[in-house]
């Protein structure tokens, strides 16, 4: 009689090997869809003379000719710079009150009272943008909206507020403050509780200013949340269209209309998306930039 043959089963190892990618596959495969491909589409088309009004005419090669018609053109520079404005009126304002809360969240006692307002906190960034702007057009109504009613309560005439060019671009960065602001204060509020306890209440006992604390306690712990923040609203804010396409819809005249309107406009209303692609891959050029700025200029390692 002859040996059996052993029957060779496959490797546990190699199947321990494949399993991760088994997992990882599907979050790859989602951000290829919605991210890496519309990007490298958005790219490729903004080589090219993409007008849908003119599909019978193809969509010829035209390398950087999108590209610098964008940068000769007056109204994308004049969006930009209204979105600039509207960044520098809105950041500073968003961290130093989310600062402010955070501060008073991390000192002790209040006991209930502080768990209901960290919980609180998260309603305005579980709204979506576009239910912001609802509100918003609510509340800054010119016949009944709240504005004008606290308006008129210390003698104040009611203003227009989404029928003047100040008006309406006050009333979407108040919208914008208040639904960001808790953003920037629960981020602060993190890197708060990393400070190690036993030196905080050290540092506490040689100093009864606050400021001291702060800056040299405090402060390396909340660079990293810090950066955080500018980064991820400065992305925000140069891609925000919803809240202020809800509200003003760009009005009155173009005292709101920010770069991403303006994008909008030209791809989904004049047609071209050739051009409307080649300001998009500039604006995320902007976003990659002011990103490598913060971390250069902001973000450090901490030490424990």
């Amino acid at each position: 009689m002859t040996a059996a043959t052993p029957v060779r089963r496959p490797s546990r190892l190699a199947h321990n090997r494949w399993t991760p990618l088994w997992f990882l596959a599907p979050a790859v495969l989602t951000l290829f869809a919605i991210g890496i491909y519309p990007t490298i589409f958005a790219f490729l088309t903004s080589l090219r003379q993409y007008n849908l009004t003119r599909a019978r005419d193809g969509f010829p090669f035209v390398g950087l000719d999108n590209y610098k018609a964008v940068l000769s053109d007056a109204t994308f520079w004049e969006t930009l710079g209204r979105t600039a404005s509207f960044y520098l009126t809105v950041m500073p304002v968003e961290i130093a009150l989310g600062m402010v809360i955070a501060l008073m969240l991390h000192r002790p006692g209040w006991g209930f009272m502080r768990a209901a307002v960290r919980v609180s906190l998260v309603v305005p960034l579980a709204t979506t943008y576009a239910v912001v702007g609802l509100i918003g057009r609510l509340i800054f109504n010119r016949d009944f909206g709240v504005a004008n009613q606290f308006a008129s309560w210390i003698g104040l005439q009611p203003l227009d507020w989404l029928g003047s060019q100040t008006g309406a671009f006050a009333a979407i960065a108040i919208m914008d403050i208040w639904q960001w602001t808790p953003f920037c204060a629960l981020i602060f509020l993190a890197g708060l509780s990393m400070v190690p306890g036993e030196v905080e209440e050290a540092a506490r006992l040689e100093t009864s200013s606050h400021f001291a604390l702060l800056r040299h306690v405090q402060l390396p712990y909340l660079l990293p949340g810090f950066t955080a923040v500018l980064i991820l609203r400065s992305a925000d804010i140069l891609k925000l269209f919803d809240m202020v396409f809800t509200m003003t819809r760009g009005g009155p005249g173009a005292a709101t209309e920010l770069v991403s309107i303006y994008i909008q406009r030209v791809g989904f209303r004049i047609f071209d998306m050739g051009t409307a692609s080649a300001q998009a891959i500039l604006l995320l050029v902007v976003t990659i930039v002011l990103s490598r700025i913060f971390i250069k200029l902001f973000y450090k390692e901490i030490d424990q």
